[in-house]
């Protein structure tokens, strides 16, 4: 504490004290403020803008694609490949005799497919097999041959006959097919008049149909290969032009097929074939199949051998669709296996949609002139 002139003690106050000096204070404070801001702006690192805001977008995921749906192919008869929705009946096959005395035969017009063999005496004799269609009647109806088994067992159907030897009626049952015999009263077959024994016997296949039992109801499998469409047969893409097909089968069977722009047309010989109804027999292929032609120790009239074909196997075909012929391979696995088709690369040798007839070629004896 000071003392004044006049003596009396002071406090120790400055000048800030006085009156103005709590202003100049404030300023000086805010001054000095300044200066360490500016020192401090000037010791600090050099600002940085902040980082932009990071966003993550999660990927886009499309929803799970189902599998691409199957295409819908139409249905098509088992026997022929033309459009249609099959009838739930098995396939019916005839024995049906083809000897000058027994045409014009009733039926085979409207027969899927039917097969052509020799038997004893060198005679041709049918196997008509019916499923897409069904006729009045089918006739005359001769005895069961051993090459019938291995040509119907395939189809697991019925076996229509007039009768048999026993050791062949074996073979049919053995097959696995239902038989359908006259000798043994079965209905639907019947004689008729205006044709003499034994070339008189007839039957009905919608009566026939009606006795396949619980283990015979089924539709045929397909026993060829089709394509869609005639343009995509094999004998159309791969083969060549042809006009006729001139067989020979035995010495007392020659039928020939002449390709009139739309089907092949038949001939016995010369004579064109026409059924009992008066319509040209026809067909959409004709199927050439040459496979041995043993005999079997089964004996005919006057001690003459019963021939069969030897269809386990394989061995030379020919296919004729459209106009034009290809040359291929036949192949059979088993009695009860399809026979199948084949062109030279191995790939299947498809048939166009239609009927279709198969000659079987006597090998060695029988022969095909395509011209």
């Amino acid at each position: 504490m000071t003392t004044t002139g006049d003596g009396m003690a002071r406090s120790g106050r400055t000048d800030t004290a006085r009156p103005g000096g709590r202003g100049r204070a404030a300023q000086v404070a805010a001054t000095l403020a300044g200066a360490v801001l500016a020192l401090a702006a000037c010791g600090s690192p050099e600002a940085v803008a902040p980082a932009p805001e990071t966003v993550t977008v999660s990927p886009t995921t499309a929803p799970a694609k189902g599998a691409a749906p199957a295409p819908v192919v139409p249905p098509t008869w088992p026997l022929t490949g033309l459009p249609g929705e099959p009838a739930p009946r098995p396939a019916l096959a005839v024995k049906v005799e083809n000897t000058a005395v027994a045409r014009p035969q009733s039926g085979l017009e409207q027969a899927d497919v039917v097969w052509e063999t020799i038997v004893e005496f060198d005679v041709s004799r049918l196997i008509a097999v019916f499923h897409s269609q069904v006729p009045g009647e089918v006739g005359p109806i001769r005895s069961v041959r051993p090459m019938d088994p291995p040509v119907t067992a395939p189809l697991h159907g019925l076996l229509a006959f007039s009768g048999g030897q026993p050791g062949i009626l074996d073979l049919v049952d053995a097959s696995g097919v239902q038989a359908l015999s006259h000798d043994a009263g079965v209905e639907g077959m019947y004689r008729v008049r205006g044709r003499s024994a034994p070339h008189n016997v007839y039957g009905s296949p919608e009566t026939f149909w009606g006795l396949a039992d619980a283990g015979h109801q089924a539709a045929p499998a397909e026993q060829f290969e089709f394509a869609r469409s005639l343009d995509r047969a094999a004998a159309v893409v791969a083969g060549t032009p042809a006009t006729t097909l001139a067989f020979r089968l035995s010495a007392a069977s020659s039928p020939s097929w002449t390709w009139d722009g739309t089907s092949w047309l038949r001939s016995e010989g010369s004579t064109p074939a026409v059924a009992a109804s008066g319509a040209r027999l026809a067909a959409t292929n004709v199927v050439s199949i040459t496979a041995d032609h043993p005999a079997t120790e089964f004996g005919a009239q006057g001690g003459a051998a019963v021939p069969t074909y030897v269809l386990v196997g394989s061995g030379d075909a020919t296919v004729a669709s459209g106009g034009k012929v290809v040359q291929v391979r036949w192949q059979k696995d088993a009695d009860d296996q399809p026979l199948r088709l084949f062109l030279p690369d191995g790939s299947p040798a498809r048939l166009a949609p239609g009927t279709t007839w198969v000659e079987l070629v006597p090998a060695g004896s029988g022969s095909l002139t395509v011209s």
